[in-house]
């Protein structure tokens, strides 16, 4: 199976590009490039519109994690922009479980302080100019598209407070496809951090709206634990597949997972198999479910428990990983010993000078903990669900700890110079997807745009895997009889809305966009 004629073409340019999952969010980013600015202007331009466009997605109240490249100095910078569990978060306080909606599911925003953060190291313009767009759409309105208004509808079910309920029906139902969704309250918080920058959220008039909300609805989330949130700058983890260099996030992010599959994968020859081969998704099927178990035993906050990072990225632990792959039979794997060999948006962002910058935030799950802020329009997550409220997990719930990350983007380098930015939304289904595009792009020589479009494969829980219905009925049958209990899904019906951008050889950008999504590359 070769790749399928594409229905996208691929944007090419020559001084800038944006590529994210919705065109006022890419349109607000090429616009700070063509006036200027550079990478991370654009960034924070586009990733400030996406919330006002795309609440379930992520908001204000999310997370959100970077990856950057600086082509004067060459250097890969991760930037952590999660937060931790408040201070009075103890597994004590929650003994039916962690909820998944209400306030007290939500952990310390980092989207807010990222910006910030990110803007004073690589960005040249003021924050405030950055927030116009953003600004306009909450204040004037924009019209709804027919993504939105579904997604809209279908957040009245998480959303049950009448504030919230408000916000997503202001005249008593959720705006229809075509009409002016307008969000004064969320323009009224854009106009305070215009102002007063980061301190408008933590410490100022933002904060006291949130701590007001955290007093009246239950929540954990105190003064203390909004003051003290800072955004973790550090290295990128490293890994090396078929003489390419591939940069992705540290924990507590689960980005390793793509390497480790990566570097498990590099041990046969997919690319001989073919695409959409029936041998060749049994491999990668099986590399995952390799890489997640030990993701259940070892990834973590870092600060709260060791990590055996480098025996985790080993190629000799990848060869031992890779052993136990049985080539005819589905297996269940459970966690490798390392220690001997020591509802979420994407997008990115590339400048004239070389710069980009791979870029994801979230609410975690759609809508979040389904409480928008009081006064506000700023709706909060609910990431406190990705704790384990088992003494004995890695991932165990303890107050000020970040939990276990399905936030993660990649960057691919060849001899030194970047080649390829991307990453996707889709919660555990990331890495899979990622996996997907990396190996469409190195090992089955497709265009980006072709990578993007290929027909989509989703693995778990246990034996199972979801297709895409474009695949062929050989795939299916070859997959079922080696054990794996498949299903299938709308020709275009897998998760992730991938965004990516390749540096050309020439100097120019080749961008494509998911048409999984309702997003867009634009450049200049």
């Amino acid at each position: 199976m070769g790749a399928e004629p594409i229905h996208r073409g691929i944007v090419t340019c020559r001084n800038g590009v944006v590529a994210s999952s919705h065109p006022l969010a890419s349109a607000a980013g090429l616009q700070v490039l063509m006036e200027g600015g550079n990478f991370m202007d654009a960034a924070i331009a586009t990733s400030a519109v996406l919330p006002v466009v795309e609440p379930a997605a992520s908001h204000l109240g999310g997370d959100g994690f970077m990856l950057v490249y600086t082509a004067k100095d060459g250097k890969v910078t991760a930037l952590n922009g999660s937060g931790a569990a408040p201070r009075e978060a103890t597994a004590e306080r929650f003994p039916e479980g962690i909820p998944l909606r209400g306030l007290r599911a939500a952990s310390v925003p980092g989207l807010v302080d990222l910006w910030c953060e990110a803007l004073a190291r690589f960005g040249t313009k003021p924050l405030a100019e950055l927030l116009r767009f953003a600004l306009r759409y909450a204040e004037e309105g924009f019209p709804v598209n027919q993504r939105l208004a579904e997604t809209l509808r279908a957040g009245l079910e998480p959303v049950r407070d009448e504030y919230s309920r408000q916000v997503l029906a202001p005249q008593g139902r959720p705006p229809r496809w075509g009409e002016i969704w307008r969000q004064p309250d969320l323009a009224w918080s854009l106009q305070q951090l215009a102002r007063s920058g980061r301190d408008a959220f933590y410490r100022g008039p933002i904060a006291e709206r949130i701590l007001a909300a955290m007093e009246a609805q239950g929540g954990l989330m105190r003064a203390k634990d909004l003051e003290e949130h800072h955004t973790e700058v550090t290295e990128p983890l490293v890994g090396e597949y078929r003489g390419h260099i591939v940069y992705e996030q540290p924990p507590p992010s689960q980005g390793f997972l793509l390497l480790e599959e990566l570097h498990i994968l590099e041990g046969f020859d997919l690319a001989a198999l073919g695409f959409g081969s029936p041998e060749a998704i049994h491999l990668m099927v099986e590399a995952k479910k390799l890489a997640f178990a030990d993701k259940e035993c070892y990834n973590t906050d870092p600060r709260f428990a060791a990590i055996p990072m480098r025996g985790l990225l080993s190629k000799e632990y990848a060869a031992q990983r890779r052993r136990e792959i049985d080539l005819h039979r589905a297996r269940l794997p459970e966690a490798g010993n390392p220690f001997p060999f020591q509802s979420t948006t994407y997008f990115c962002v590339a400048d004239r000078e070389g710069n980009a910058v791979s870029f994801i935030q979230s609410v975690f799950h759609s809508f979040g903990c389904g409480v928008f802020i009081p006064g506000t329009g700023i709706l909060f997550n609910n990431r406190m669900n990705g704790f384990s409220l088992n003494p004995y997990h890695v991932n165990f719930l303890r107050p000020g700890k970040r939990t276990n990350h399905t936030l993660n983007t990649y960057m691919v380098f060849r001899e030194g110079k970047p080649l390829y930015v991307g990453g996707t939304p889709g919660g555990d289904v990331q890495v899979q997807t990622n996996l997907q595009i990396l190996t469409n792009l190195l090992d089955f020589g497709m265009n980006v745009q072709e990578a993007i479009e290929a027909p989509r494969w989703q693995s778990g829980p246990g034996l199972e895997v979801v297709l895409e219905a474009r695949f062929p009925r050989r795939t299916l049958e070859g997959l079922r009889q080696r054990g794996h209990q498949v299903s299938l899904v709308a020709p275009y019906g897998g998760s992730g809305h991938v965004q990516l951008i390749q540096f050309h050889a020439s100097g120019a950008y080749l961008a494509g966009s998911d048409p999984r999504c309702d997003g867009c590359a634009m450049g200049f």
